[in-house]
């Protein structure tokens, strides 16, 4: 999902940049506000940032020939809400650049508007559709990340038809050709980490219901019970 270095044009790239500078100083302000209300966050902010780094790493080559990647930023849109996740996003592509050669600085905006806030955007929408219509909270958290997951390679996408428009067909074409090799082969991954953040958010409700509570994730129903608890 990372554009290269240098592989957008600098209008591209610049105007990627313009656009998604906004929500990271949004998501500074709202990420300040909640160390500074509540410290005891930043041990779940520190593990979201580095669920994210680490899956975002990784490098599976697909059955195109490109390269895919799990994004997990799923996980800290739910637990932080969107803006929060812009700038861990923000913070793991720019340390991917400057020292995995993953990414880049030219299109770090374009990497930044499609996984750091295009992606947690959609995977919360879809997370809190669910929860009001009364979904259990596994199946809320799977579907947000599955999309958070996906919508980040749609992105990504419309990105590079936007540069790179087909010389017959026009941008259309184009993206046609990118979805194929980026959105359509993501799929299984996006499963993969949907299942794994499920996974994850289980040990969060055993080491740290309270929070989970605190951050509106989980429900107290009886006796000090999560609702997932009571559901058991």
């Amino acid at each position: 999902m990372h554009i290269a270095e240098g592989f957008l044009p600098p209008l591209h790239a610049a105007a990627w940049g313009a656009a998604s500078a906004p929500f990271v100083v949004h998501g500074v302000r709202a990420l300040t506000r909640e160390v500074k209300s509540h410290p005891e966050s930043t041990l779940l902010l520190g593990a979201s940032g580095a669920f994210t780094f680490v899956l975002s790493a990784l490098k599976i080559p697909s059955v195109t020939g490109s390269c895919s990647h799990p994004t997990g930023t799923g996980l800290g849109a739910i637990l932080f809400r969107p803006p929060i996740m812009a700038v861990l996003g923000t913070i793991t592509l720019l340390f991917q650049a400057l020292l995995l050669a993953h990414g880049g600085l030219t299109t770090l905006g374009a990497n930044v508007f499609s996984m750091a806030i295009a992606g947690p955007w959609a995977g919360y929408a879809v997370y809190k559709l669910l929860r009001r219509s009364g979904a259990p909270l596994m199946v809320t958290v799977f579907f947000g990340a599955f999309f958070a997951d996906l919508v980040t390679y749609c992105v990504t996408s419309v990105q590079l038809a936007l540069a790179f428009p087909d010389p017959a067909s026009g941008f259309l074409g184009s993206l046609e050709k990118f979805a194929g090799i980026f959105a359509l082969t993501q799929i299984p991954l996006a499963v993969s980490e949907g299942l794994l953040t499920v996974l994850v958010m289980r040990l969060l409700m055993q080491s740290s219901k309270s929070d989970l509570v605190r951050l509106g994730v989980a429900k107290l129903t009886g006796a000090g019970r999560t609702e997932e608890a009571a559901a058991r």
